[in-house]
């Protein structure tokens, strides 16, 4: 049996003259929890609506459990959980009855009362969804996903919009499933999400790859472990050009990105005092000078030269 749950190659998807997938390629092992990391409008959705037999490839190859989409898919979509970006539920029905209604869906799974227990959700099982909050409503979505027992769960932005609290139990729900040796497909744009989560990231943007590995290998391939921030006085440029930060002890790489020069260092003790005597020398003050680790959205940074969070509409 491959140890491919989920593959596509030169997957492309059009609506018109957008492209909103541009020849990706992308394979999920069995048993690891992948993400799909991005901004708004990176083709995040459209990959994993593909994946999950809801929309349709304009070209390429998909497969999913070593089976392609046809037909109704019916065999197909009782071995899979989908968890949408947004799930709306009859207001006036009770907890325990969504759920019931979800299982019925299934030729074998779980229990409605343990679909609940995985996410902590069964004292409001007599509940009307109606009286929920929004983190509840969430855990609701999760429990109808994972009532059918899938072997493969979509998580489609399952943290958007939550309070932190309620972030950090669906980040516990999804730690569970890991430990029982489920396929994960996540789509986020919470660094820290991908970083704890994450088995392995692919980066995308405009429906294209920009790169994969382990959170771990992506940050490494900066080439440092820290960022320092910089923003000065004066012009456009604050009066300085890239290569003469690049000259400073332990500088490994320099952008211009949103108003901020970005430098990327090994050590930030001995870049301190050249920076701020180059400033100095130049009738300049940093106006807003931070530091911080390396995260994921460095990397996105400096292969995208924007933000993770910045708006555009997904079509």
């Amino acid at each position: 049996m491959s140890n491919a749950a989920l593959r596509c190659i030169g997957l492309v998807r059009r609506y018109g003259d957008l492209v909103a997938v541009n020849g990706l390629d992308l394979e999920v092992h069995r048993g690891e929890c992948f993400g799909l990391l991005g901004p708004n409008g990176a083709g995040k959705t459209t990959t994993v609506e593909i994946f999950e037999g809801l929309n349709q490839a304009t070209s390429g190859e998909v497969e999913v459990l070593g089976e392609c989409w046809q037909g109704d898919g019916r065999d197909l979509r009782t071995r899979i959980g989908v968890q949408l970006q947004e799930t709306k539920f009859p207001e006036k029905l009770r907890v325990g009855e969504v759920v019931a209604l979800w299982r019925s869906f299934y030729p074998s799974g779980l229990e409605p009362e343990a679909a609940l227990r995985r996410v902590d959700l069964e004292e409001k099982q007599r509940d009307f969804v109606r009286n929920l909050s929004g983190g509840q409503k969430q855990r609701l979505s999760l429990a109808c996903a994972l009532v059918g027992d899938p072997e493969i769960l979509f998580l489609d932005e399952p943290t958007t919009g939550l309070d932190p609290t309620s972030r950090r139990q669906i980040w516990a729900i999804v730690e569970d499933l890991k430990q029982r040796g489920r396929t994960v497909l996540l789509t986020t744009h919470y660094m820290e999400e991908a970083s704890r989560l994450c088995d392995r990231v692919a980066v995308i943007d405009r429906g294209r790859r920009l790169a994969q590995g382990t959170p771990t290998q992506l940050i490494a391939s900066l080439g440092a472990e820290h960022v320092v921030e910089l923003e000065t006085t004066g012009d456009a440029n604050g009066g300085i050009e890239a290569s003469l930060f690049e000259d400073l002890p332990g500088v490994e790489s320099v952008a211009r990105i949103d108003g901020a020069w970005r430098l990327t260092v090994r050590e930030i003790a001995p870049l301190l005092a050249p920076l701020l005597a180059l400033l100095a020398g130049r009738g300049l003050e940093a106006s807003r000078l931070a530091t911080h680790h390396a995260t994921l959205e460095d990397v996105f940074l400096a292969l995208a030269g924007r933000g993770l969070t910045e708006e555009e509409a997904e079509s």
